[in-house]
């Protein structure tokens, strides 16, 4: 239902003037640039407009109230959260217009950009997974034992996204100290709230969450200050999770294009009279805070610094594209320090799994501020036993058993990462990582792009098929991510490389996908060096020579060609990937021109499969080295069934025989 209006009625409390005019002066502003930015809309200098006219009191008396190093993740209608924190309006400007000199370099618009100066995290367009990056970052206040809150917004719209929810039930569980604002202006674009939801009031949520909820007229900027400010006051020394459904109205459309059409008139009219910058103007010039003259020098002052600002932006030229550091701001910089294996004395025998384990637990001693996060993972140490004992070791605040909401935990990682920690996340199964894949390739892996914030987080991923586990516990989906640009992904073959490869990946600032084989676990050994070592983030590795041809594979692959060469007597490179993304293409090159013959084996599902880039890049790069053409052998184009006998017909061992077969007789 749409909330009622109502006479605004000024408590002031204990507030003095000065406060009050200050908080006159940041309602006022944020008004004065819409107004200003309406007119520059109309005349196409900027392109795009979400408006929060009739909002401002939300933003303004939210952000006035917080201490100032305390985060804040806004949205569209906020504008009043980047100038109440005195983000430089030349700059901000710049960001609108798509200038070099704004926070993105021109690469995203409007609100979608952070600052970690003025302690600001952007929204995406999806809305909803910045509510659980800021409980990442309230959870890094609470491991550091700061007293500090966290303010994120929601629309009642974005409010029906599953990533409400899952962030609210691991603040609540996790008793993380953010604030949970609640913009409900009656509407999600056209949708009024009655075909959003059932429920008669948004706090009606906070106790079957397990947390406190407040309502607050969101037009009256005092009484959302001083709500504000008891609850943080509050929440700094009890932390927990608190829900503030602030109840306001949209004066403009969802965006200008749209308009409000679809708004009745009386109901426009009634919020009109509602306004929250007029109502409080009127209020203080009765009040005698404020006097005549006194409005119109800070009028004029705030319009003198738009046009000052706007001037800055405008002298601003639109950026000029260089391909190379668009290529290279996709990642934080990150030298990789070489951390060879020792050499000397007696190399223990390790087990795949245990080397993951070990590499994760040398790991959580170098990074104090590493923590670890998945399903059943602290006292039950995993369904693969992987994180046993790390409990004992290491603590729950370090290793957190999740609810179940990869979306919410992989946006807990990027909300650490922000107060500069490292985590890890695992996926149950692979297969489940689709429940978080909207945080991973819109969050995670644009973030350093967009605003240069690295999201310093592993997500490791147990996959593969033999286990005749079905559909859902067997697939293999490396390649959903080796089409996107931000994110690394590296997959092991052998225990050497299970441990060095997660150490690196730990260390690499940058997001990266960690696939480990299922089948691998118990039933392949290797030599491992008890120290910590890492292994080189895309490098590959030549795990046999020959000269008859090439295959070049990764994880489960290598051990399926170096059966078949063996049982076939075939001489062959066999090229172990490791990383995927990026891959080597020097290896791949070298071992091309080297044999002329090139099989290209996978797991995965044979189309849109890894193979059939590397295929393309050996066609454009490798032609005069080829004696035959590029074969690929992969998993057939289905689901992956249960029963073991139709299991071994979709993976492809029988057909890399006789294509192994054929490209040494072609």
């Amino acid at each position: 239902m749409t909330p009622t209006a109502t006479a605004l009625q000024f408590d002031r409390q204990d507030l003095t003037n000065e406060t009050l005019l200050h908080l006159y002066q940041h309602l006022l502003r944020p008004r004065l640039i819409e107004e200003k930015m309406l007119i520059l809309l109309r005349q196409g200098k900027v392109s795009k407009w979400f408006s929060g006219i009739g909002q401002e009191a939300i933003s303004v008396g939210s952000t006035l109230a917080l201490e100032a190093d305390e985060y804040i993740l806004p949205l569209h209608r906020n504008l009043g959260v980047f100038t109440g924190r005195e983000v430089p309006l030349g700059r901000l400007f710049a960001q609108w217009q798509g200038k070099r000199t704004g926070y993105t370099k021109g690469r995203d618009r409007s609100f979608h950009f952070g600052t970690n100066e003025h302690h600001i995290v952007g929204m995406i367009s999806h809305l909803g997974p910045q509510l659980a990056v800021a409980g990442g970052i309230a959870l890094a206040d609470v491991l550091d034992k700061k007293p500090k809150v966290t303010l994120t917004y929601s629309g009642d719209g974005g409010a029906s996204e599953g990533d409400f929810h899952e962030a609210l039930n691991v603040a609540a569980v996790w008793q993380l100290p953010v604030i949970f604002m609640i913009e409900n202006n009656g509407y999600g674009l056209s949708t009024p709230s009655n075909e959003q939801f059932r429920f008669k009031s948004f706090v009606d949520k906070g106790p079957a969450y397990g947390m406190d909820a407040v309502q607050v007229d969101g037009n009256n900027v005092l009484e959302v200050y001083n709500t504000v400010k008891k609850l943080a006051e509050d929440l700094r020394e009890n932390p927990r999770p608190v829900l503030v459904e602030a109840l306001t109205f949209r004066m403009r459309g969802h965006e200008e294009a749209s308009g409000t059409k679809y708004v009745p008139q009386s109901l426009m009219e009634e919020w009109a009279a509602k306004d929250p910058v007029e109502n409080y103007e009127k209020w203080l010039l009765a009040e005698g805070v404020l006097t005549e003259t006194a409005r119109h020098s800070i009028r004029e002052t705030i319009k003198a610094a738009i046009e000052a600002g706007l001037q800055e932006a405008d002298a601003e030229p639109m950026p000029t594209a260089d391909i190379q550091e668009e290529i290279a701001d996709m990642y934080q910089p990150f030298q990789a320090p070489v951390t060879d294996a020792p050499q000397d004395g007696a190399v223990p025998e390790k087990r795949f799994i245990d080397a993951i384990s070990e590499g994760l637990k040398q790991s959580m001693e170098r990074y104090p501020d590493l923590v670890l996060m998945g399903q059943d993972i602290a006292d039950y140490g995993g369904v693969f036993k992987i994180t046993e004992g790390f409990v004992a070791a290491f603590g729950k605040a370090r290793v957190r058993n999740t609810p179940l909401c990869e979306s919410a935990i992989v946006g807990v990682g990027l909300g650490l990462s922000i107060k500069k920690k490292k985590s890890m996340v695992e996926m149950q199964f692979a297969d489940f990582v689709t429940c978080g894949f909207n945080q991973i390739v819109n969050n995670l892996a644009k973030s350093h792009y967009r605003w240069g914030q690295n999201a310093d987080v592993v997500i490791r991923m147990p996959t593969g098929a033999g286990s005749a586990a079905g559909p859902f516990h067997s697939q293999s989906n490396e390649a959903w991510f080796t089409h996107v640009p931000g994110l690394k992904v590296v997959y092991p073959s052998n225990p050497h490389d299970a441990k060095g490869l997660l150490c690196a990946a730990i260390e690499d600032p940058n997001p990266v996908l960690y696939f480990e084989h299922k089948m691998l676990y118990r039933s392949l050994s290797g030599p491992v060096p008890a120290a910590y070592y890492t292994t080189p983030i895309g490098q590959a590795a030549l795990v046999a020579e020959g000269d008859e041809l090439s295959i070049i594979t990764y994880g489960m692959g290598v051990r399926w060609a170096l059966d078949v060469c063996q049982d076939l007597g075939v001489s062959a490179d066999i090229l172990d990937l490791r990383t995927l993304l990026p891959w080597d293409q020097e290896a791949v090159r070298r071992t091309v021109a080297k044999n002329g013959r090139v099989l290209i084996l996978h797991e995965d599902t044979l189309t849109g499969g890894i193979g059939g880039e590397i295929a393309a890049w050996i066609g454009e790069n490798c032609f005069e080295h080829l004696d035959a053409p590029v074969r690929r052998v992969a998993s057939l184009d289905t689901a992956i069934p249960f029963a073991p006998p139709l299991e071994a017909a979709f993976l492809p061992q029988q057909r890399l025989r006789e294509q192994v077969q054929a490209l040494r007789q072609y």
